[in-house]
């Protein structure tokens, strides 16, 4: 390829990643929108602080189970196509959620929300693609990636400081759509920015792999929800969740024999890739399923509950500002991190600073500043390790399985995170109020149980790092 056309795609990719930002503009602000007003969502849909965990697991798990088949499916028919589709259906989640008249339906609409997450795998493969023959694929793929997560964070802070300065001014009706205007301008976006190219990859669907993984998850969840209902003494729920995990028996025999596996499992049993890949599952626990109840007992009034930080949701706005500001200083300093020491050091500490900072929630959770540090440290491990983890499965993978081994950080962060959603919900329901002014609101042993859960899941990542071939954070390590 000449000079010239090298120049040429080059400068065109510009235009591209132009296109892409809006993408993660958009991303940014479902994921920081609704944080600060879940308990006036809770009030809305006239339902109780706990059942809002319901929520964000039904959104989790759709979102795990998306992944890898829209990635596979994506580079069968087309990044663009699929890229649109998920951004057709994410907008028909958020439409719902603003219509929305009960828990029901606010449910399907926030679980179909969760296509969402495969945008920036999708936005990844097209830039790559779109570099290709430059000479600087590599350099340029992950100078467009830096951008387009600096633009996920910027939009997830502005995300928060709006709702959290109109949810006073204005219904929830007009609220909740206002993310839905945005996917769906994002969704012509990508309609006239996006350059369509057919897909490459050979080999057929893996349907059978996709209908054992989902129907394992599905039994998990609903004994869980089981659970919820009937207690912890149901018979009914442990036998769903105990047939969910025998399910993974014949899914990982049959991902075995496969050519074209949905989930290499072969690779991930590797020493090299099962921490990392149990680490983002821990991880997932708290960066993902802890955010509703820290939003909810901020929101929490100390008057009437005896606990929590009285706060408007203008405050959690500000908190979760200050959250995301040191999951980027976390991220940024990264590379000084791992000089100082080294890569998997840095991996160790990390998972030990998220714990530390949960765990600081148990004595101190009486003051604003107390919160405010709390997530502050917790913030500082989290972002290196969402910096992080993608980098080492990479690492540690196959040249020609490193998409799919950073992919599945991702995909075992969300089913940590939904499962975890599941069972803080159960925690913050199982003695809250019945009656009185502060009917609805979870006990202080459920918080306090949900910062356990999050400090020993980070704590027992660290372990698992630490056991961790200290040379898998630098290139492949496979078993013998």
């Amino acid at each position: 390829m000449s000079t010239l056309t090298k120049d040429a795609r080059a400068r065109g990719l510009a235009a591209v990643v132009g296109f892409l930002v809006c993408v993660e503009l958009a991303s940014g602000i479902l994921q920081g929108y609704y944080t600060p007003i879940f308990t006036d969502i809770a009030d809305h849909l006239a339902i109780s602080d706990a059942d809002v965990n319901w929520f964000e697991a039904a959104q989790l798990i759709v979102s795990a189970l998306l992944v890898p088949p829209l990635a596979r499916l994506g580079d069968m028919v087309g990044h663009k196509r699929v890229l649109l589709v998920s951004t057709a259906v994410t907008a028909a989640g958020s439409w719902v959620l603003a219509f929305a008249p009960g828990f029901t339906t606010f449910l399907i609409g926030w679980a179909l929300q969760g296509a969402y997450v495969v945008w920036l795998p999708l936005e990844i493969a097209i830039i790559h693609r779109r570099t290709a023959g430059t000479g600087r694929q590599g350099l340029l793929t992950r100078r467009a990636a830096a951008v387009l997560v600096g633009a996920l964070e910027v939009a997830v802070i502005v995300g928060a400081l709006t709702s959290g300065a109109l949810v006073e001014a204005t219904s929830m009706t007009v609220l909740l759509a206002l993310p839905a205007v945005a996917v769906t301008l994002c969704l012509l976006v990508v309609w006239f920015g996006v350059e369509d190219a057919p897909g490459e990859a050979t080999g057929g669907f893996d349907w059978g792999g996709l209908a054992l993984v989902s129907a394992a998850l599905g039994l998990v969840m609903a004994g869980l929800v089981v659970v919820r209902l009937d207690g912890a003494t149901s018979v009914w729920a442990w036998l769903l969740i105990a047939a969910g995990l025998a399910t993974l028996v014949p899914f990982a025999r049959h991902e075995d024999a496969r050519p074209d596996p949905l989930v290499d499992v072969r690779l991930l049993r590797s020493p090299g890739q099962w921490p990392v890949q149990l680490t983002a599952f821990l991880f997932g626990m708290s960066v993902l399923g802890a955010q509703i109840p820290l939003s909810t007992f901020a929101r929490t009034d100390p008057a009437l509950a005896g606990y929590g930080l009285g706060a408007g949701a203008g405050f959690v706005s500000t908190l979760i500002g200050i959250y995301v500001v040191f999951l980027a200083v976390g991220a940024f300093t990264l590379p000084l991190t791992s000089r100082l020491l080294g890569a998997h050091g840095a991996l160790v500490a990390s998972a030990l600073l998220v714990a530390a900072g949960y765990a600081l929630w148990l004595p101190f959770h009486e003051t604003t500043g107390q919160a405010l540090f709390n997530m502050g440290v917790a913030g500082l491990g989290s972002g290196a390790l969402v910096a992080a983890l993608p980098a080492t499965a990479a690492a540690a993978a196959p040249p020609e399985r490193t998409g799919f081994a950073t992919g599945m950080t991702n995909a075992t962060k969300t089913v940590g995170g939904a499962l975890a959603s599941s069972v803080f919900a159960i925690a913050l329901a199982s003695t809250g109020s019945l009656e009185g002014p502060d009917e609805g609101q979870a006990p202080l042993s459920g918080y306090l149980t949900v910062w356990t859960i999050c400090a020993v899941a980070a704590l027992v990542a660290a372990l698992v790092l630490f056991r961790m071939p200290p040379r898998a954070t630098e290139r492949p390590v496979v078993s013998s």
